[in-house]
């Protein structure tokens, strides 16, 4: 049977791109077999406690549900912190990987981890899986759209290196300054429009809803991939789907984080919602012919 996709990865460099957005390049033996099938792979990451040299894991085996339970009996104290990241890029020549870590103020364990990360460091990761893994369509439409914040610019930048030549994307991302904008190479005709914020995370999300809303929008079918604050993915999906009439399947959302809450936190009403929502509109979506 297979064994579930769980690898050791350590630390093998360590690049400020923005002044918060630190990128972090892994290698180890249990990359060798890694292979991405598109943009956006996500995975988790799980970080050691303090006093640990690198978290503490059960060991792999083929049953998802009775790894979980084995991970989830791990004294709390000992269990390791979990975050989900995307893989930004993947060199399969060195048996490295690249993951960008945003650095917020309020610094949670990842944040903490990211600015201290030294060569030789190990960390535990999940992924990526088909299980989990949900295609982005980069054709099929006349354009896509795509919206995201700075949690979500890793994610956004794979899609929008991937687009094939000639496709058309217009993006909107919202970031603190203009010290925070990155550039991306690609054959698609993209056009990328930076929102700044300033240093004030009680507006985070306003700019982006705002110029979502108020943008023209090409002629023709689209598809739409939101990444930003659950309570801003919520807002846009809503305007998405109520006021633009897009269908449901044609709008991809992903809350990657929470204004007041961390991942450690228990999921909101709000939360659960929008996992409904996801659960019905995979449910809803055409099979192949």
């Amino acid at each position: 049977m297979t064994q579930l996709p769980i690898r050791h990865i350590r630390v093998a460099d360590v690049q400020r791109i923005t002044p918060h957005m630190a990128r972090v390049s892994f290698t180890g033996d249990d990359l060798a077999d890694l292979h991405l099938d598109g943009p956006d792979q996500q995975v988790k990451l799980y970080f050691p406690r303090p006093g640990q040299s690198r978290p503490r894991m059960p060991e792999p085996g083929p049953d998802l549900y009775r790894w979980y339970e084995s991970f989830t009996a791990i004294p709390e104290p000992e269990r390791p912190w979990t975050r989900s990241y995307t893989i930004r890029a993947h060199h399969p020549q060195g048996t490295l990987i690249d993951i960008d870590f945003a650095l917020h103020h309020n610094a949670g364990p990842a944040t903490r981890w990211a600015l201290h990360a030294t060569p030789g460091d190990t960390l535990a990761m999940f992924g990526p899986s088909p299980v989990f893994a949900r295609p982005v369509p980069l054709t099929g439409t006349d354009w896509i759209l795509l919206a995201a914040d700075e949690a979500a610019l890793p994610a956004l930048g794979t899609i929008i290196e991937a687009l094939p030549e000639g496709t058309r994307a217009l993006a909107f991302v919202e970031v603190r300054d203009r010290s925070e904008e990155q550039r991306f190479d690609t054959r698609g005709e993209v056009t990328l429009r930076w929102l700044h914020r300033g240093d004030h995370p009680a507006g985070h999300g306003t700019l982006l809803t705002d110029a979502v809303r108020g943008a023209d929008f090409p002629p023709g079918s689209v598809f739409a991939w939101l990444g930003a604050e659950s309570g801003t993915v919520r807002a846009l999906r809503r305007h998405l789907v109520g006021e633009r009439r897009l269908p449901r399947r044609s709008v991809d959302f992903t809350g990657y984080w929470r204004l007041t809450l961390t991942q450690d936190d228990a999921p909101t009403e709000e939360d659960l919602v929008e996992a409904r929502e996801r659960l019905a509109d995979a449910s809803a979506a055409p099979g192949p012919n």
